[in-house]
C-alpha cells in the first residue's frame, strides 16, 4: 500500500500485481483485509468429496500422468449411479491440476547460462525444404548446416544436400572455422548417434572416433547434448528458425524462390548471413580476442573409398555408377567423397571429378556418367548407345535429349544411333556443348532432324591464339671463353 502515497491508483495497482477494480475495491472498504469477517464456505456440495480421497488420490499417487477424463470414466463404469454424466468434468481437471501442483512429482529445470567469450560454438542441421526453393524449377530437397558462436552469435549457413554425415558435418565446420578466422575452446552438437542411426555400431564408433580426431586437430573439445534435450542446444536451435524466417522473408522480396543453379541459391545464402552478421561486429570483435588461433593447415573434411574401374567405364561409389576415362579401365582409385562432389585419384593426381548423387530407396542403379569420358568407345560402336543402361545420362543438355527422342522415332535405330553419336562426338571435338545445344533445338523448332555434318559449318570457328612473335636473344660465344678461363 505504500506505492498509493507516491503513485495513482492505476499505477498503484499494476506494481503491486492485481488490476485496478480489486484496488478500488480495497480503497473503499475502511477495515482492513485482516480484520473483516471470513468469507462464507462452499455453498453447493463437493460432488468428488465421497471418491477424492478413497477412489482417485490412490490412482494418481500410482502414475500421476493419468489424465482426469480417464479418472471420470473410471468412475462412470465403478459408481455408474453417482457420475451418469460429464457435469463434473471441468471439476475434476482443476482438482487434478491443483493436485499435481502440490503433490505431483518434481519437474526439471532449465538453467539459463551466461556465455563465455571464445567459449563454446554449435553446429545443428536443419532441414530447409519448407522454404521452396527450386533450381531450375525443379524443387530442391535439403538441409543447412548452422554453425553459431554462443556469445557473439556469429553464423555461418551452408546448403547441404545430403543427409546429417560426417562429410557434411566436418567439411562445413571446417569451412566454417576458417571464414571466421579462428577457433573456440568447445564445440557442440546434438547426440551424433542420430545422425548416424543407420550405421552398425562398429561404422557409428568409427565415425566418432573420426569426429573426434577432426576437433583434436583444431584443439576444441567435442561435447554433445543428451538424447532428446534439444534446449542444451539452444542457441543454435533458436538461431535455426531466426535464419529460415529470414531466408523465407528474403526470398520474398526477391520475388521468386527459383534459381538458375544451386550455386546461385548457395550465394543467396552466403549474403544473407553476411548481412546478419554485420549486426554482430561488436560482439565479434570481443570474443575474436578470446578465440584460439588456427591450425597451419586444414585436415581430412571427407570420406575415402577405394574403387576399380571396371569394363564398364566407371566405378562404383556408394551403389551409384559414375563415369572415368577409358584408359582407367582397371585401375584402383582413391575417392574422396564430399558432400556434393567426389575426386577420384589415381596415386597423387586427380583423375575425375563428379558431383555426388545419391541412391534411390526403389533400389534403382542411378548413374552420373559424363560422355566425354565415353565418347571414343561409343564412335567406334555407335550401336550400343541404343540399349545402354545409363544413355539417358549421357546427353549432356535436355535439347540432346530431346535430338535422341526426335531421331529415334523418325528413323531406323542404326541411323539414329549413328547421327546422336555424331553430334556427341561433334560437341566434344569442338568444345562447343552449349552452342550446338542452340543449334539442335533451332533445328528441333523448324521440324528437321539435327545432323552433324550440316550444324558444323554453322559453329563459329574457333579462335586459336597463335602466340605473337617472341624475340630470341643469342648468347655471345666469347662469354664460354671466358667461363672456360675461369674454370681453368
Amino acid at each position: 500500500m505504500t506505492d498509493r502515497l507516491h503513485y495513482s491508483q492505476r499505477a498503484a495497482a499494476a506494481r503491486a500485481g492485481f488490476s485496478e477494480r480489486t484496488a478500488r475495491r480495497l480503497e473503499s472498504e475502511p477495515c482492513l483485509p485482516s480484520q473483516r469477517k471470513p468469507g462464507r464456505g462452499r455453498t453447493v456440495p463437493d460432488p468428488l468429496e465421497a471418491v477424492w480421497d478413497t477412489v482417485l488420490v490412490p490412482i494418481l499417487e500410482r502414475d500421476p500422468a493419468v489424465q482426469a477424463v480417464t479418472l471420470l470414466r473410471h468412475l462412470q463404469m465403478t459408481v455408474p449411479d453417482a457420475f451418469p454424466d460429464d457435469r463434473v468434468r471441468r471439476t475434476l481437471e482443476r482438482r487434478v491440476r491443483d493436485w499435481r501442483a502440490l503433490h505431483g512429482p518434481e519437474r526439471d529445470v532449465i538453467f539459463r547460462q551466461a556465455p563465455e567469450p571464445g567459449r563454446m560454438a554449435l553446429s545443428d542441421f536443419t532441414d530447409a525444404t519448407e522454404l521452396g526453393v527450386t533450381i531450375a524449377g525443379q524443387p530442391l530437397a535439403h538441409r543447412l548446416f548452422h554453425f553459431v558462436l554462443a556469445y557473439s552469435g556469429w553464423e555461418h549457413a551452408a546448403v547441404v544436400l545430403g543427409g546429417e554425415s560426417f562429410t557434411a558435418l566436418a567439411e562445413n565446420l571446417q569451412n566454417a572455422l576458417w571464414t571466421l578466422g579462428g577457433v573456440p575452446h568447445e564445440h557442440r552438437t546434438d547426440s551424433l548417434s542420430a545422425a548416424y542411426r543407420n550405421l552398425d555400431a562398429d561404422a557409428a564408433a568409427d565415425v566418432t572416433a573420426r569426429y573426434e580426431a577432426f576437433c583434436a586437430h583444431y584443439g576444441m573439445i567435442a561435447s554433445r547434448n543428451n538424447a532428446g534435450e534439444a534446449h542444451e542446444n539452444g542457441a543454435v536451435e533458436a538461431h535455426n528458425n531466426h535464419l529460415k524466417t529470414a531466408l523465407d522473408q528474403g526470398l520474398i522480396l526477391r520475388g521468386c524462390r527459383d534459381f538458375a543453379d544451386l550455386a546461385e541459391w548457395r550465394r543467396f545464402v552466403d549474403e544473407l548471413v553476411a548481412r546478419r552478421n554485420r549486426r554482430r561486429e561488436e560482439a565479434l570483435r570481443i570474443e575474436m580476442a578470446t578465440l584460439r588461433p588456427l591450425p597451419a593447415r586444414r585436415t581430412t573434411d571427407f570420406t575415402e573409398v577405394v574403387a576399380r574401374v571396371t569394363r564398364t567405364g566407371g566405378f562404383l561409389v556408394h551403389t551409384v555408377f559414375y563415369s572415368a576415362p577409358s584408359q582407367l579401365v582397371g585401375k584402383r582409385l582413391r575417392v574422396h567423397v564430399y558432400d556434393d562432389r567426389i575426386e577420384a585419384f589415381l596415386g597423387a593426381t586427380r583423375v575425375v571429378t563428379h558431383p555426388r548423387h545419391r541412391a534411390r530407396r526403389d533400389g534403382t542403379r542411378v548413374h552420373c556418367v559424363n560422355y566425354r569420358h565415353v565418347i571414343h568407345a561409343l564412335r567406334r560402336k555407335p550401336q550400343a548407345l541404343a540399349g545402354s543402361v545409363y544413355r539417358d545420362g549421357l546427353f549432356p543438355r535436355s535439347e540432346y535429349a530431346a535430338a535422341w527422342t526426335a531421331l529415334s522415332d523418325a528413323l531406323p535405330r542404326k541411323d539414329a544411333c549413328r547421327r546422336m553419336v555424331d553430334l556427341l562426338w561433334l560437341a566434344h571435338d569442338e568444345g562447343c556443348e552449349a552452342e550446338l545445344a542452340a543449334l539442335i533445338a533451332n533445328s528441333l523448332a523448324h521440324g528437321d532432324l539435327p545432323e552433324a555434318r550440316t550444324l558444323k559449318p554453322c559453329l563459329r570457328p574457333r579462335q586459336r591464339m597463335l602466340p605473337e612473335d617472341t624475340p630470341v636473344v643469342l648468347t655471345d660465344l666469347t662469354s664460354f671463353d671466358a667461363l672456360l678461363e675461369g674454370h681453368a
